[in-house]
């Protein structure tokens, strides 16, 4: 069935690699597991021999010592494989971060030519160009406004207008010459007010 309950099949996030991973892992453990079962087993066989030789059996006793030289081989090419499996799963997972910054880096590459390409190098230039522009045109108006202008300039201005009225016929409004009516002041149209005398005081 390709679906289960109306749902598609999602494909595995287990790579090839993970299960190598889980597969080194998993044989690292076995050997574990058999180096902590004869480290035990030696254990065992060292009492034995300690009992042997109290009870004066001698041949036995080395018997067992050939056997413990034998696993000792074992232990120690145990240890050894264990450290190379634990060295390839190292390996391994190390890949996989650096395959990762690999993908990151392409998506961000992908990302930058997308971006150049959408703006050119013609492109910044104009934009640049024409900010230019606008800065200098800024800073004109704010060198007018300053009043920055010398003499000479306020003269070609005045007369760039009017040549600017004569050909347009535009009539400005009137400035009135009369002055502007002032407020009253306060302290002339305030008279003082009339002290209220009281009985008592024409009394006394």
């Amino acid at each position: 069935m390709g679906t289960v309950f109306g749902r598609k099949d999602r494909p595995s996030r287990v790579t090839e690699q993970d299960r190598a991973i889980l597969l080194l892992k998993h044989h690292r453990d076995k050997l574990r597991q058999y180096q902590k079962t004869l480290g035990l087993q030696l254990e065992k066989e060292r009492l034995l021999a300690i009992q042997l030789l109290k009870d004066g059996r001698k041949e036995r006793v080395l018997l067992l010592l050939r056997k413990k030289h034998y696993q000792d081989q074992l232990l120690d090419k145990t240890e050894t494989q264990i450290s190379n499996l634990e060295c390839m799963v190292q390996h391994l997972e190390y890949a996989q971060i650096e395959l990762k910054v690999l993908e990151g880096l392409k998506v961000g590459n992908d990302c930058l030519k997308k971006m150049h390409e959408a703006l050119s190098i013609v492109d910044v230039g104009r934009v640049m160009e024409e900010t230019q522009e606008a800065l200098e045109y800024q800073k004109q108006i704010d060198e007018l406004l300053a009043g920055s202008l010398s003499q000479e300039d306020e003269e070609e201005v005045l007369a760039e207008l009017e040549a600017i009225i004569q050909a347009e016929g535009v009539l400005l409004p009137q400035v009135s010459t009369e002055p502007l009516p002032g407020a009253p002041q306060a302290d002339q149209e305030r008279k003082p007010a009339k002290i209220k005398e009281c009985p008592e005081m024409l009394a006394a």
